[in-house]
C-alpha cells in the first residue's frame, strides 16, 4: 500500500491511497467461493454454482463491498502509518476500483493541532475573599419576602419598586412598528424592562392617566427598523400597584419547611445557602480566569469538523431550554449565532486535554468523592442520592470527568499567582448573574 499526504492548508490534510490489485481481487473470490457454496440458482444444484456463473451474477455486488470495507481498514493503516490523529471522518473522493487495477482513493480530512503547551508562570489572577455579613442575610431574607408578596392597587403616583398596568401604541417617524404596541402590560419600575427613557416617562405616573412618552432607541437595539431613531409611545396607565410583604414570622418559615426554630432557624439556613452559593461562584469565578489565561498563553487552530459539532449541540441545548423539541418550529437560529462560543469550547476542551495528557492526569477518588459531595448536598436524601450515583456508572463517569477537571484547573492554578482580593457579597453574586 502506498500512501501520500499534502497539506491543503492549517488542519486541512489530503492523503492519496492506492492499494495492490492482488488485496481487493484475492478477497473478492474468496467471497464469492464461500458464497457459491450455499448459492441456490435456477438450474444448479444447491452449492454447485460454476464459479463463473457466481462472478456474474454476484461479482459487482461482492466487489462493492470489499472495497467499502478496504477503503475503512486502509483508512486506518494509512493513518498509523503517516502518524496522523484524524479530527473526524474523511471525505472519500477520486475512488477508483476497476477489477485487475490497484484500488485509488483520496480522503480529505482534518487532523487534531500539535499543542506545545506553554507554562502559566509569571501570570496571576484573583480569588475574591468574601465574608457574608448579617446585613446580606437581611438582604436575602428582603428578597424572599418579595418573592412571596402581593401586588395591591394603591391609590397615589407611582414611584421605584410599584407595578404600572399600562396599554401603549408607538410610533417612529409618525408611522407604527413591529412591537411597539401592547395592553395589559405590567412594568415593575426601576428593575430595568424597559427603554431607559419609556420608564422614566411611567415614574409618577397614576391610575388612569393618559400620556404620551418620548424616547430614543439604542443604536443596537434588536429592531433595525427603529435603532438610532426617536420615537413616541401614547400610554393608558390601568393601575398602579405597590407589594405588600409578608411578614417575617414563624408562618412565613413555614413556607420553607421549617416547623420549629423560626426566624432564626431560617436565617441559619439561608446562610448555608449563601455559603455554598458563594462557594461555587467564585470556584466558578477562579476557572473562568485560569481558562481565560490558558487560551491567551496557547493560540492554536481548532478543527472545522469539532467546531460545527459543537454548534449542533449548542442548538440543541438552546431549543431544550426554550422547551422546543421540533427542529421545524424552533427560530432561526444560524451557525454564526454560535461560533464564537463553540470555538472557544473546542479550544479549551483540546487544551485541557494536552494538560491532561502531559500531566498523565487521571481521576481520583479524592476529587470524585468532593464533586459527589457537592452535587448532593442539600438534598434531604443525600445518602441515598450518593448511593445511587454509585451504583449508575454513566452518573459516575459524568463525575469522573467533573473531577478531573478540577485536577486540570488545580495543577494550572499552581503555575499561577493567586491574590487575595477581598470583594463584598453583593458584588461578587452580581457578577456571577
Amino acid at each position: 500500500m502506498q500512501v501520500s499526504v499534502e497539506s491543503d492548508g492549517g488542519l486541512k490534510r489530503r492523503m492519496k491511497v492506492q492499494v495492490p490489485a492482488e488485496r481487493i481481487d484475492k478477497e473478492v473470490d474468496n467471497r464469492l467461493r464461500s458464497l457459491g457454496k450455499k448459492a441456490k440458482l435456477p438450474g444448479f444444484r444447491p452449492g454447485k454454482v460454476p464459479f463463473k456463473v457466481m462472478r456474474q451474477q454476484y461479482g459487482e455486488q461482492v466487489r462493492a463491498e470489499v472495497v467499502n470495507e478496504v477503503v475503512r481498514e486502509t483508512w486506518s493503516e494509512a493513518l498509523e502509518k503517516e502518524a496522523l490523529r484524524p479530527a473526524g471522518g474523511p471525505e472519500i473522493s477520486s475512488l477508483d476500483s476497476e477489477p485487475g487495477k490497484e484500488l485509488e482513493y483520496e480522503a480529505a480530512f482534518e487532523i487534531y493541532p500539535e499543542i506545545e503547551l506553554k507554562s502559566l508562570e509569571g501570570e496571576s489572577i484573583e480569588r475574591p475573599k468574601v465574608e457574608i455579613t448579617d446585613e446580606d442575610v437581611d438582604a436575602m431574607l428582603e428578597n424572599l419576602q418579595r418573592q412571596h408578596g402581593e401586588w395591591k392597587p394603591v391609590e397615589r403616583a407611582a414611584a421605584d419598586g410599584d407595578q404600572v398596568r399600562i396599554d401603549f401604541e408607538g410610533k417612529v417617524d409618525g408611522e407604527p412598528f413591529e412591537g411597539g404596541s401592547a395592553e395589559g402590560v405590567e412594568v415593575e419600575l426601576g428593575a430595568g424592562r424597559l427603554l431607559a427613557d419609556f420608564e422614566k416617562g411611567l415614574k409618577g405616573v397614576e391610575a388612569g392617566q393618559e400620556l404620551e412618552v418620548k424616547v430614543k432607541f439604542p443604536k443596537d437595539y434588536g429592531s433595525e427598523e427603529v435603532a438610532g431613531k426617536k420615537g413616541v409611545f401614547q400610554v393608558k396607565v390601568h393601575e398602579v400597584k405597590a407589594l405588600e410583604l409578608p411578614e417575617l414570622d414563624d408562618s412565613f418559615c413555614e413556607r420553607f419547611g421549617i416547623t420549629e426554630g423560626g426566624v432564626d432557624k431560617l436565617r441559619e439556613e439561608v446562610r448555608n445557602n449563601m455559603d455554598a452559593e458563594l462557594e461555587q461562584t467564585v470556584r466558578g469565578n477562579v476557572r473562568e480566569q485560569v481558562l481565560e489565561k490558558l487560551l491567551a498563553k496557547n493560540e492554536i487552530d481548532v478543527p472545522t469538523a469539532m467546531v460545527d459539532q459543537e454548534i449542533q449541540s449548542l442548538r440543541q441545548d438552546t431549543m431544550q431550554r426554550m422547551g422546543v423539541s421540533d427542529p421545524d418550529k424552533a427560530p432561526d437560529m444560524p451557525d454564526e449565532m454560535f461560533r464564537d462560543q463553540a470555538e472557544r469550547r473546542v479550544r479549551v476542551g483540546l487544551l485541557m486535554g494536552e494538560v491532561i495528557r502531559k500531566h498523565e492526569l487521571k481521576p481520583d477518588e479524592a476529587h470524585i468523592d468532593k464533586v459527589l459531595e457537592r452535587v448532593t448536598a442539600g438534598q434531604e436524601n443525600a445518602d441515598e442520592l450518593a448511593r445511587q450515583y454509585k451504583a449508575n456508572p454513566q452518573a459516575m463517569q459524568q463525575l469522573q470527568t467533573m473531577a478531573l477537571e478540577e485536577q486540570v484547573i488545580e495543577k494550572l492554578m499552581g503555575e499561577l499567582e493567586i491574590k487575595e482580593v477581598e470583594k463584598p457579597f453583593r458584588e461578587v453574586m452580581n457578577f456571577a448573574q
